[in-house]
């Protein structure tokens, strides 16, 4: 059709109807959709849960990489997340309790971080029900010190700090879109990144799936002992080497003031002393051991172990018995952990 016999037809349509024909609109444009991502999984590990509101993708874990790394998000600015939690120390900091910001004297370990988006609750007694809420929680505490007391700034304070540098408006935008930079979507670019730090590099899961000349024959045969004669498979379970429980073991139960655990948590008497059964990956690097660090070498925790715990009201005995073993065994024990060690590959990022 011509313009000519087009514009005709146009005004042939306004005489008739007394009605303009509606102008044409160009399509509506939709937003692009985010790349789809897909964090790190362990090898022949179940799938990792992830919040339906906090899904994964890229500019959120790359954000997250850097709040975690970042030592401007403290209260002070002399910690990041990472500073607790590094690659030479099986990702706890080697102490036998944390210390936070402001040199703030914590009364626990600092756990590893290994495998921490498959946990269905996070900390030692499983107070936090998510990372989200586990990282807001580190914020406002003593091990990031923004709890807005003495002086100190609260989180929104410290979000705002980090936000303020054009680097981090622009990851916030890429992750969230345009709009405020909030504590709430802090919490879940660092869960996020969280959730990318997978054991998938370790002779363990090569020596799971039937690669024997993974581990060392003595490593072999304290894996035949570990899970056989001493069962401490009870609890360490499955390929991530626990069954995310609560156990009472007893270690600080004889102090005047034990610390309860889950116990403090849960509000049941049967919980008292229980903590959480960490992982054994990396174990050989992340001592001094249990959430007190009271055990300095592996040596004493097999002893202390396979002896059945220290004996207390709330001894978890089901879970807990002596082994008698030999000194060979516990030996063999000791080369089985020692070959848990799994390789950090996560890079050091490029701060705004």
């Amino acid at each position: 059709m011509t313009r000519l016999t087009t514009a005709l037809a146009a005004g042939a349509l306004v005489a008739l109807t007394g009605c303009a024909p509606a102008p044409q609109q160009e399509a509506k444009k939709e937003a692009p959709a985010a790349p789809s991502y897909k964090a790190p999984a362990v090898p022949g590990f179940t799938d990792m849960t992830v919040p339906a509101d906090n899904p994964m993708t890229k500019a959120k874990a790359d954000l997250g990489h850097m709040l975690y790394y970042d030592k401007r998000v403290s209260g002070d600015e002399s910690k990041s997340c990472y500073s607790c939690h590094v690659k030479e120390k099986g990702l706890t900091d080697g102490l036998p309790t944390a210390v936070g910001a402001y040199s703030a004297k914590l009364t626990r370990a600092a756990p590893t971080m290994w495998n921490v988006g498959y946990y269905p609750a996070l900390y030692w007694d499983g107070r936090s029900p998510s990372l989200e809420k586990q990282v807001l929680g580190a914020m406002g505490g003593g091990n990031m010190g923004c709890t807005g007391k003495d002086g100190k700034p609260d989180v929104d304070g410290c979000v705002a700090r980090i936000a303020g540098l054009e680097g981090y408006k622009k990851g916030f935008e890429a992750a969230f879109g345009p709009g405020p930079i909030t504590k709430e979507n802090f919490a879940k670019a660092v869960a996020a990144f969280m959730r990318t730090i997978v054991a998938t590099d370790s002779a363990w899961f090569k020596f799971r799936s039937g690669d024997t000349a993974a581990f060392s024959e003595a490593a072999q045969r304290g894996w035949k002992v570990f899970s056989e004669k001493a069962k401490c498979t009870n609890c360490h379970d499955g390929l991530l080497l626990t069954d995310m429980q609560f156990h009472n073991v007893g270690i600080g139960m004889d102090a005047a003031k034990p610390d309860l655990g889950r116990g403090a948590i849960s509000k049941e008497e049967k919980d008292n002393g229980a903590f959480k059964t960490p992982t054994l990956l990396d174990v050989a690097k992340s001592g001094p051991y249990f959430h007190n660090g009271s055990v300095k070498t592996l040596e004493e925790a097999v002893d202390l172990m396979s002896n059945g715990g220290k004996k207390n009201k709330w001894l978890d005995t089901t879970n807990l018995k002596p082994a008698n073993l030999t000194k060979a065994e516990k030996a063999d024990v000791v080369a089985f952990l020692k070959s848990l060690d799994v390789n950090y590959t996560i890079p050091d990022p490029t701060l705004p």
